[in-house]
């Protein structure tokens, strides 16, 4: 029997080092897009 350990959620090692890199990648590509947004807005209506 080759059983493989998972955690609580279900995942097993691998499929969490995986998940947990795509998380990451895309959590800084919405950082980075929205860092762009707020400094295209702030140079067409500065708010203070």
């Amino acid at each position: 029997m080759n059983e493989e350990k998972t955690s609580l959620s279900g995942l097993t090692d691998g499929e969490a080092k995986e998940f947990h890199g795509i998380f990451v990648s895309s959590f800084l590509a919405f950082t980075a897009i929205a860092a762009v947004a707020h400094i295209l807005v702030w140079m067409w209506r500065p708010w203070f």
